[in-house]
C-alpha cells in the first residue's frame, strides 16, 4: 500500500512538472525564439540524465557482444526518435509562444494521447477499442468548443493549427519509442534522443535565429526549469512511478498535465499578469471544451475488458 502511494505521488509530481512547464515555455518567448530555447533546454536535460543512466542502467547482466548490439540499436533509435522529437517539440514551442496560453496549449497538445492508438491502427493495424474512438470524438468536440470565440466564430489560428499538427508528431514519437523500446537501453535511449533533438535545434538556430547572451540570461529560469526539472527530474519520477503502477492508470495521471498547465497559467497571471499575457481569452464554452477533452483522454485510456473481468470475478466469502 505504501509503495503504491509513493508511486502515485511520483506520477502526479511528473504531471505537475510537465504541466507547469508550459508556463515556462510561454515566458521563454519573451527572450528566445523556439529553436534556441529548445536546443538549450534539451541539451541541458540530456546532461541531467547522465547520472541517472549511470545509477539505474549499469547493465552488468549483459555480455560485451550484447552490450555492443544494444548500444548500436540505442544509437539508431535515438537518432530517429530524437528527430521526430525535434519536430514535435519545435511545433509545440512555436504554437505555445504564439498562443501565450499555457492551458490551451497543453489541452491541444494532450490530444496526442487519443491520437496515438488511432495512428497505431492506421499505420500498423494495431487493435484498438471502441472507447478509444469514443475518446477521439469527445476530444474533437472539446477542441471545437475550445477554439470558439464568444461570437460563435472559430478561433483556430496559426498557434492552434501548429499545436494540433504537433500532436500527431508527439503520437508518432510514442509509436517510434514503442518500436525500439525492447531493443535499447531505455535511459540511454532517452538521454541520447535529447542530445539529438538539442543539437538539431541549435544547428538550425544558427541559420534561422539570432540568439543573444542577453536573451539566454533572460530565459535562464525557463531553460533550467524545462531542462532539469521537466526532462531530468520528471523523467526519473516517471520511471520510478511506473515501476509500481498500472500503465493505464499512469497514462490517466499523466493526462492531468493539461489541468496543471491551466492552473499554472492562472496562478502566474495572478502574480505577474503583465508577463503572461493571453492574447485570446477562453470563452465559457472553451472551458467546457477543456473538460470534454480531458474526459475524452481519460475515457480513451480505460481498459473496459480488464474492468469487466474484475467485476465478473467470483467473490470468496
Amino acid at each position: 500500500m505504501k509503495q503504491k502511494l509513493v508511486a502515485t505521488s511520483l506520477l502526479f509530481i511528473t504531471a505537475i512538472i510537465w504541466g507547469s512547464a508550459f508556463v515556462a515555455q510561454v515566458l521563454s518567448g519573451n527572450h528566445l525564439e523556439a529553436l534556441t530555447f529548445n536546443g538549450t533546454r534539451f541539451i541541458l536535460g540530456a546532461i541531467s540524465l547522465i547520472p541517472v543512466c549511470a545509477i539505474f542502467e549499469k547493465e552488468t547482466d549483459l555480455s560485451p557482444e550484447e552490450k555492443k548490439t544494444r548500444h548500436k540499436n540505442t544509437f539508431i533509435g535515438a537518432l530517429v526518435a530524437g528527430t521526430i522529437l525535434f519536430i514535435a517539440s519545435g511545433m509545440q514551442q512555436f504554437g505555445t509562444i504564439t498562443l501565450r496560453d499555457p492551458g490551451k496549449s497543453a489541452f491541444i497538445t494532450g490530444l496526442y494521447t487519443v491520437l496515438t492508438p488511432v495512428l497505431g491502427f492506421l499505420l500498423f493495424r494495431r487493435k484498438t477499442t471502441w472507447n478509444t474512438w469514443a475518446g477521439v470524438v469527445l476530444a474533437s468536440v472539446g477542441l471545437y468548443l475550445l477554439c470558439l470565440k464568444p461570437g460563435d466564430e472559430m478561433m483556430f489560428g496559426i498557434g492552434e493549427i501548429v499545436l494540433f499538427i504537433g500532436a500527431f508528431f508527439w503520437a508518432g514519437h510514442i509509436l517510434t519509442v514503442d518500436r525500439f523500446v525492447d531493443k535499447v537501453s531505455v535511459l540511454r535511449f532517452s538521454c541520447w534522443q535529447f542530445f539529438v533533438c538539442g543539437f538539431e535545434n541549435l544547428i538550425l538556430a544558427l541559420f534561422f535565429e539570432q540568439p543573444t547572451v542577453e536573451g539566454l540570461k533572460g530565459a535562464t529560469w525557463s531553460i533550467l526549469y524545462c531542462g532539469i526539472l521537466s526532462v531530468g527530474v520528471a523523467y526519473t519520477c516517471q520511471i520510478l512511478g511506473q515501476k509500481k503502477s498500472d500503465p493505464t492508470f499512469a497514462a490517466i495521471v499523466f493526462s492531468s498535465e493539461s489541468v496543471f498547465a491551466a492552473i499554472g497559467g492562472v496562478l502566474w497571471n495572478l502574480i505577474t499578469p503583465e508577463r503572461l499575457h493571453v492574447d485570446q481569452e477562453i470563452s465559457p464554452l472553451g472551458y467546457v471544451g477543456c473538460a470534454i477533452i480531458f474526459i475524452g483522454i481519460v475515457f480513451s485510456q480505460l481498459d473496459f475488458t480488464k474492468l469487466s473481468k474484475r467485476n465478473n470475478k467470483p467473490q470468496i466469502d
